[in-house]
């Protein structure tokens, strides 16, 4: 099987590619391949394939050729990743499976989950279009001791956005364990951030400071979805309907564009490692 490595700001994936939908991948091989130990290690995995040749993807075939398939790394799905569709595209290009925009505001499509995003390339960075980040109600999420108020915002899945107390550091926070959310709020479960206010960024709105804990994946070093919820949060706090916000993540920064209709996620996206593995040499568990 062959296999590439990637990351945007640190948030990981195994990309497989399997053009005409053959590949026999099920939960217990992702969360093999995931293994940061007897796997490859990765946040998860990002099967590139045809749109006509999955499921999923054929409703978009005629808008997208390409589907990204994306598992979690305990072998569940998702609706979608912002930073996972942004290696996707990067996957494309390298391997000249799409040919970027000849233009400067020409985008590419590809076919997800949650619809149809279309992406741009800017020099080292790939920058994705998704939903406008939509604020539907309040939660709380619960970690030790701590129970916070936050902002529950559709990004084509759900994230519960929290705001620290001034006196909590972000970097005390224990997210070794899922934070506890309200199962009748989040039936599906939900992304959480916890998030503090940095020091201005020039060109920028707002800036603030991001640590996840991902439904399926554990607290990873990014979220390219959970920055679109961070920035949107933002954004209302300060009594704004759009703009930018620069969103650091332990990964680096990504940056934040609310528009009147969508939401744009900007960073860099880069491919590191390519090879074949052996699947039974994984352990993978059955199904």
């Amino acid at each position: 099987m062959e296999f590439t490595k990637g990351h945007g700001t640190g948030n990981d994936f195994v990309i497989l590619p399997d053009p005409d939908g053959t590949l026999d991948l099920t939960p217990g091989l992702v969360a093999a391949l995931c293994d940061r130990r007897r796997g490859l290690g990765g946040d998860g995995v990002l099967r590139v394939v045809r749109a006509a040749k999955h499921a999923e993807g054929v409703a978009l075939a005629g808008e997208a050729e390409w589907f990204m398939d994306y598992w979690n790394s305990d072998g569940s799905f998702a609706e979608m990743c912002g930073n996972g569709a942004r290696v996707f595209v990067r996957y494309l290009l390298d391997r000249s499976l799409a040919a970027a925009p000849s233009s400067s505001g020409g985008t590419l499509p590809i076919a997800t989950r949650a619809g149809l995003v279309r992406a741009r390339v800017e020099g080292a960075d790939v920058a994705v279009e998704m939903r406008r980040p939509r604020l539907y109600d309040t939660a709380t999420a619960t970690l030790g001791g701590l129970t916070l108020p936050g902002a529950a915002v559709d990004v084509g899945n759900p994230h519960l956005v929290c705001a620290l107390p001034a006196a909590l550091e972000l970097t005390a926070l224990d997210l070794t364990r899922a934070p506890e959310v309200d199962a009748s709020t989040f039936p599906a479960g939900v992304n959480v951030e916890f998030t503090t206010p940095g020091e201005p960024v020039a060109g920028t709105d707002a800036h603030v400071l991001m640590r996840v804990y991902e439904r399926g994946s554990a607290e990873t070093l990014s979220c390219g979805t959970g920055a679109c919820a961070v920035g949107a949060v933002a954004l209302r706090d300060a009594g704004l309907d759009t703009g930018t916000v620069a969103v650091d993540v332990p990964g680096g920064r990504l940056t934040v564009t609310v528009t009147a209709d969508s939401c744009w996620l900007s960073g860099p996206a880069v491919l590191v490692a390519t090879g074949t593995l052996t699947p039974s040499a994984l352990g993978a568990l059955p199904g």
